[in-house]
């Protein structure tokens, strides 16, 4: 009742019915990578449909956070949007851009939002609870007031807080720049890339067959389960096996390399990696990394 009266019900629809065509694009995008050689024009602009569709949905998840909090009587996001590519730098530029005097403008990571640094509180006042919610993030504001923005951070620093004449930027840890890899782990598929800013210049990816189905007769559930445990385990042995030689099989040397994938998987690879991130990216090793790639550089912006 309470949805329908602060016309959140239509808003949810709304959301169910653009994430179903999100899906469809994406799917459409799979058909298209698989005709790359005839179709590049068409795949450009699947992408872009994508991107589109994508910030309409944080729109309006936006908009039903809001909501929400209006009828709770919280404060919510202005503003929320994910950045890509170009966007991202447009955003990144202007954050860049603004100077105050000596010790205006304020910045600091904030990892999780159970224990906002004292500064934190001073710096957003009234709004430093949405800094919480937005946690782990890079939270800039300035002592007039005029810019506050919390962004995600794919690649995140050592928490901090700073106040200075701007704001502390580190454009590397936004946006893919200089020499990485970024591995893609998932219990049936690995594929690595090292890249040079946008540009992959090596690459090397394998699957692994696993048991999806326990027939009834034969053996039981649980020795099934068992079996499926170890052909991950051997699995995973092949991917950090690969991780360790990355230098050596692909001879291009990476200066830091990014993990993501499953989350039940993640933690197998945490110690050495610079960057973990877990993602949704299917496909074959090929098609899967590129979209691991796009969605672990894609930055969340929230505007508190």
């Amino acid at each position: 009742m309470l949805d329908e009266l602060l016309g959140r019900a239509e808003l949810k629809a709304r959301i169910e019915e653009l994430e179903e065509e999100l899906r469809h694009r994406e799917r459409e995008l799979e058909a298209e990578r698989e005709r790359r050689s005839e179709a590049a024009s068409d795949r450009q602009a699947a992408e872009e449909r994508v991107n589109r569709l994508e910030d309409r949905i944080a729109e309006l998840e936006g908009t039903v956070d809001r909501l929400r909090d209006e009828a709770q009587g919280e404060r919510s996001f202005a503003r929320t949007e994910r950045l890509h590519e170009d966007r991202r730098g447009e955003v990144l530029d202007r954050l860049e851009s603004l100077a105050t005097g000596e010790e205006g403008a304020f910045t600091a990571y904030v990892p999780d939002g159970h224990n906002l640094p004292e500064q934190v509180r001073e710096a957003f006042g009234d709004r430093a609870a949405l800094v919480g919610r937005a946690a782990p993030c890079l939270a800039v504001t300035d002592d007039a007031g005029l810019a506050s923005t919390c962004l995600s951070v794919p690649d995140p620093p050592a928490p901090f807080t700073e106040w200075g004449e701007g704001f502390r930027i580190e454009r590397e840890r936004f946006e893919p720049r200089g020499r990485f890899a970024l591995a893609l782990v998932r219990s049936d598929l690995f594929a690595l890339g090292v890249y040079e800013g946008h540009e992959r210049v090596a690459f090397q990816g394998f699957d692994s067959e696993l048991k999806s189905k326990h027939s009834k007769g034969g053996f039981s559930q649980a020795r099934f389960e068992r079996l499926r445990d170890a052909q991950i385990d051997d699995h995973l042995d092949r991917c950090r096996a690969a991780l360790e030689d990355v230098d050596v099989d692909l001879d291009v040397p990476a200066n830091r390399l990014y993990v993501v994938g499953e989350r039940t998987v993640l933690d197998e690879f945490e110690d050495g990696a610079d960057a973990t991130a877990a993602v949704d990216a299917t496909g074959d090793p090929e098609e899967a990394l590129a979209d691991a790639f796009r969605e672990f550089w894609t930055v969340r912006l929230r505007v508190p």
